[in-house]
């Protein structure tokens, strides 16, 4: 072990964790926030082992995750390098313990059982040593995962060593139920030009979309009320006040106030965008390939194309969250 590396596991590595449902604005928010210095955005960790290590997909600096120089060194200090990771076993722990339908087990005040306590520990100390071999190779002070996935927040609040931040992106269920049965490419799963099963991403139904958006961000809110530290952002807000918002974020996430000039956020008259960099996002929403000028701007096509038997539906099904946050004329 290096002297580095013995430091490292002296102090918690800080976990910047965007939870929500997807399509509610992460991949924007991990990309700002990755500009900031201190900060590593690595993309939803979650997949990594599948669509990094066994599928060989793309990194966000654009190379395959075999050739990214960055991934290569994550995995030699982490595991010795990323053919000693057994993928399988991981992917065995992940039914395990997380998934959705393990949140009750996982919250309970007095512990899950020995048995699942045990795949936990396991489970989540792989993503503790690829967050430690992060900051490491990085040098960063803090890496933000935009996994979403409220269950692996769960998962990594068990664990001493990770002072985990969740910032809970919400964004209104009506635009996130359309946006979910749109058809987005994924273009670091094409091959030669040649689609496969995994070349665009999942589609929903806007009922199923509806009970996802309950689902993750109840679960959410209770991960606040079992006490981790939990910032809820909304898209809206990150569109219409972003240098506002992203403070919010920075200042929760314990980034120093020093540091957070923003010189990165730009304007030409009313039309606000972002110079962003390459980032070795490891998975996530094809905006993350984007470098250069990243125009800031919201999606409202919900508004006009959206059936309104669908939207009513989808109303009806989040109508308590909905009003909640602020999206039915009540302050959140």
């Amino acid at each position: 072990m290096s002297a580095a590396e013995a430091r490292s596991r002296e102090y918690p590595v800080r976990v910047i964790y965007l939870g929500g449902l997807g399509r509610s604005g992460s991949t924007l928010l991990e990309r700002l926030l990755g500009e900031l210095p201190g900060v590593c955005a690595c993309g939803e960790v979650v997949h990594l082992w599948q669509r990094g290590v066994t599928g060989n997909e793309r990194c966000g600096c654009g190379l395959e995750f075999s050739a990214c120089v960055f991934w290569k060194q994550v995995g030699k200090v982490a595991f010795g390098g990323w053919d000693k990771v057994d993928t399988d076993r991981i992917g065995y722990l992940k039914d395990a313990v997380d998934r959705t339908r393990m949140i009750p087990r996982l919250s309970r005040r007095a512990g899950p059982s020995s048995r699942l306590q045990s795949d936990l520990a396991e489970y989540s100390g792989n993503f503790l040593r690829v967050y430690r071999a992060i900051a490491d190779v990085s040098g960063c002070d803090a890496i933000v995962d935009s996994s979403k996935h409220a269950s692996l927040a769960f998962c990594l609040s068990s664990r001493p060593e990770i002072d985990l931040r969740v910032i809970h992106v919400v964004r209104d269920s009506r635009a996130v139920a359309y946006s979910w049965t749109t058809k987005v490419a994924r273009p670091e799963a094409s091959r030669s030009g040649q689609e496969s099963p995994d070349s665009y991403m999942t589609t929903y139904s806007p009922s199923k979309a509806a009970a996802h958006w309950n689902a993750q961000n109840g679960a959410l809110q209770l991960l606040a009320r079992r006490g981790t530290p939990v910032l809820r952002i909304r898209y809206e807000d990150l569109i219409q006040s972003t240098e506002q918002t992203l403070r919010r974020a920075a200042t929760f996430a314990g980034l120093p106030e020093g540091d957070l000039s923003l010189p990165f956020l730009h304007a030409e008259g009313d039309k606000p965008y972002a110079q962003l960099t390459a980032a070795h996002t490891a998975s996530g929403n094809p905006m993350r390939f984007t470098t250069g000028r990243l125009p800031i701007r919201g999606d409202d096509r919900w508004r006009s194309v959206m059936p309104d038997k669908q939207r009513r539906t989808v109303t009806a099904l989040t109508f308590p969250l909905l009003r909640s946050y602020g999206y039915l004329g009540r302050a959140a």
